[in-house]
C-alpha cells in the first residue's frame, strides 16, 4: 500500500465530503505524512476520478487499516482505532461543526442542519452506513397495527442484571465514565472503550441544562439520534423531564424525542446517565389511534387518551406548551403512587420503587403530541426476570429489556437469531437433520430454541427453504406482538381496563362523551 498516494486520496476525500478548506490543505497533509510516518508527498498526479462519487469511506478505510498494519503503525485489533483517528483529523472541529450547523438551521431550518450532520457522520465513518445496511429488516401488519423488527448484527446482547449493576456500580476514576459522556468527543479509545475521535456533537439547551446531541452510530432507524445530559447522572423521569422533551421538539421539530424509563428491567441498557433518543423516523406507535378519549377540567385544551396500542400508553395533544409539560408531570408523579394489585401493580417494596415511565414527544406543526407508556419492573417467583417483561417462553427471540424504542413498535433482536433462524429454517424443510436430544445440551447453539423447534416441526415440515423462512418469520413476528402484551401494565381484559379506567380518574380525568 502506498502511503503517499493514500494521503492525497484522503486530502482529495476531505476537500470533497469533509469541507476541508483550501487553506487547510498543506497543513493537513503534513498532518497525515506524519501519522503514515511518511517524510514526503506523493510525487506525480495521482488518479482521483473515483472520490467524488463516494457516498462512504469503506475502501479508504481498508486502504488506511491495510496500510497500518503492513507497517506496524497498529495490528489488527487496533487497525479500527488508528481508521478513526485518521478520520477524526480529517473532520471539521467541534466549534467549526456548531457554528455551520447553527447557521444552517438559522436560514434553512432544522432538517437541513440535521442533514448537514448526518452527512458529515456518515462520510467520516462514525456512522458505519454499510455494516449497518448489513441488518435484517422487515414489518409485520398485526390487524390495524404494525410493528418494525430488527436483527442488529452490530449490538452486542445484553443482560438485564448486567445494565442494573451499572446503576448501582460506585463511580470509579474511569475516562470517560462512560460510552455516553460529553468527554467522549476525541477519546482515543481503548481495547474496551471504542474510539470516538470522529464523532462531533450539537450543543443545546434543554429545561435549563447544558446538553448536546449526537447521532446513534448503531442507527435502528432513520437519523437515530440521542441527546445527552452534560452531566454524568443517572436517569431520573420526574416533573422535570416534560420540559426537556419539549425544548427539544421546539429545536428540532422534524424529529420526535423520548426518555426510556430509569428504572432497570423496564428501562434502557444505559441507566447512569441520563438521556433521551429521538430522530426522524415516524414510529409504529406514531400510528396508533386513540382507544378511549378523556376531558379534563384542569387541562381543557388538551386532547387526551388511552392509546389503542399493545402497552399501556397515555397520548394527549395541545398547542399549548405548559399544559402539555404540566399534564404530563402530573402523570408522571401520579403513577410513581399508583397500586393496582389486582393488575399485579405495586407501586414500591419496602422503598424501592417499581413504577417508571417512559415519555414521548413529537411537533405536528404547531400541536405537541405527547405519550407517556406506563411501566412497572416488579418481579415475582413465576416471573423472576420481570413480571411486565418478556416471559420465558419468548426469551429465545428476545432476552434484553423492553425499553424506549422497543415500546414504540421498532423491535432490535440480537445478531445471533440470523444464524440460528437460519439454522432452524434448514431443519424445518430437511436441509438439515434434527437431533432433538443433542439440543437438550445447554452448550447446544439452538438448545434455546428447542421449543420453538419443536412446535414448529409438530406443524408439519416447510416444503422448501421458502415455505420455512416465512414459517420462522410469522414465529418471530407472533413473539414480538406478545412481548408487547407482556409489558402492558393494563392487560387486554376486563381486569386490565378497569384498572386504567382507575388510574385516569386519579388523575381527575372523565371519560369524553
Amino acid at each position: 500500500m502506498n502511503g503517499e498516494l493514500l494521503t492525497e486520496r484522503l486530502i482529495a476525500y476531505a476537500k470533497k465530503h469533509l469541507a476541508l478548506n483550501d487553506y487547510d490543505e498543506n497543513y493537513m497533509r503534513n498532518m497525515l505524512l506524519a501519522e503514515f510516518r511518511l517524510s514526503a508527498p506523493y510525487d506525480g498526479v495521482p488518479d482521483l476520478s473515483d472520490i467524488a462519487e463516494m457516498d462512504v469511506p469503506d475502501s479508504l478505510c481498508d486502504d488506511i487499516r491495510t496500510y497500518a498494519i503492513e507497517n506496524k503503525i497498529a495490528d489488527e485489533s487496533s487497525a479500527d482505532r488508528f481508521c478513526t483517528r485518521i478520520f477524526g483529523l480529517l473532520t471539521p472541529m467541534p466549534s467549526k461543526i456548531n457554528e455551520e450547523f447553527n447557521r444552517i438551521r438559522g436560514e434553512k431550518g432544522a432538517q437541513a442542519a440535521c442533514d448537514y450532520l448526518y452527512d458529515i457522520s456518515v462520510k467520516n465513518w462514525y456512522i458505519q452506513k454499510t455494516a449497518i445496511s448489513r441488518n435484517l429488516k422487515w414489518s409485520y401488519q398485526d390487524g390495524k397495527r404494525y410493528l418494525e423488527i430488527t436483527v442488529n448484527l452490530s449490538k452486542p446482547e445484553k443482560k438485564n442484571k448486567d445494565i442494573a449493576k451499572l446503576l448501582t456500580a460506585p463511580q470509579t476514576r474511569k475516562y470517560p465514565m462512560c460510552l455516553l459522556c460529553k468527554e467522549n468527543e476525541g477519546f482515543a479509545g481503548t481495547a474496551t472503550h471504542p474510539a470516538r475521535q470522529n464523532i462531533r456533537t450539537i450543543k443545546v439547551t434543554l429545561g435549563g441544562k447544558k446538553w448536546f446531541v449526537q447521532y446513534s452510530p448503531y442507527a435502528y432507524y432513520d437519523e437515530h439520534c440521542i441527546a445527552i445530559s452534560e452531566e454524568h447522572s443517572p436517569m431520573n423521569v420526574n416533573e422535570t423531564t416534560p420540559y426537556k422533551l419539549l425544548d427539544f421538539v421546539d429545536i428540532f421539530p422534524n424529529y420526535f424525542i423520548g426518555s426510556n424509563a430509569s428504572l432497570p428491567i423496564v428501562g434502557g441498557s444505559i441507566l447512569n446517565h441520563e438521556h433521551f433518543q429521538g430522530g426522524r423516523h415516524l414510529m409504529p406507535m406514531h400510528s396508533a389511534p386513540i382507544a378511549e378519549s378523556y376531558r379534563s377540567e384542569k387541562y381543557p385544551d388538551l386532547d387526551i387518551g388511552i392509546l389503542d396500542w399493545y402497552n399501556s400508553g397515555i397520548q394527549f395533544s395541545g398547542k399549548n406548551r405548559e399544559s402539555v409539560a404540566a399534564f404530563a408531570g402530573d402523570i408522571i408523579e401520579e403513577w410513581k403512587k399508583f397500586s393496582c394489585p389486582e393488575c399485579d401493580i405495586i407501586n414500591e417494596t419496602n422503598g424501592t420503587p417499581h413504577n417508571a415511565v417512559s415519555p414521548i414527544c413529537r411537533k405536528v406543526g404547531d400541536t405537541y403530541v405527547f405519550t407517556v407508556l406506563l411501566r412497572n419492573n416488579r418481579t415475582d417467583e413465576r416471573y423472576p426476570d420481570g413480571i411486565f417483561h418478556v416471559h420465558p417462553e419468548y426469551q429465545n427471540i428476545k432476552s434484553e429489556g423492553i425499553g424506549l424504542i422497543e415500546a414504540m413498535g421498532l423491535f432490535i433482536l440480537p445478531g445471533r437469531l440470523k444464524r440460528q433462524l437460519d439454522e432452524i429454517e434448514d431443519i424445518l424443510c430437511g436441509k438439515a437433520p434434527y437431533d432433538k436430544k443433542a439440543l437438550e445440551d445447554e452448550s447446544a447453539d439452538l438448545h434455546i430454541h428447542r421449543f420453538m423447534i419443536d412446535k414448529l416441526l409438530a406443524e408439519g415440515k416447510a416444503a422448501d427453504k421458502d415455505e420455512a423462512h416465512r414459517r420462522v418469520q410469522d414465529y418471530v413476528n407472533d413473539v414480538c406482538a406478545h412481548i408487547l402484551d407482556n409489558t402492558a401494565v393494563f392487560k387486554k381484559d376486563d381486569v386490565g381496563r378497569d384498572g386504567f379506567h382507575k388510574f385516569m380518574k386519579k388523575l381527575n380525568l372523565r371519560e369524553a362523551k
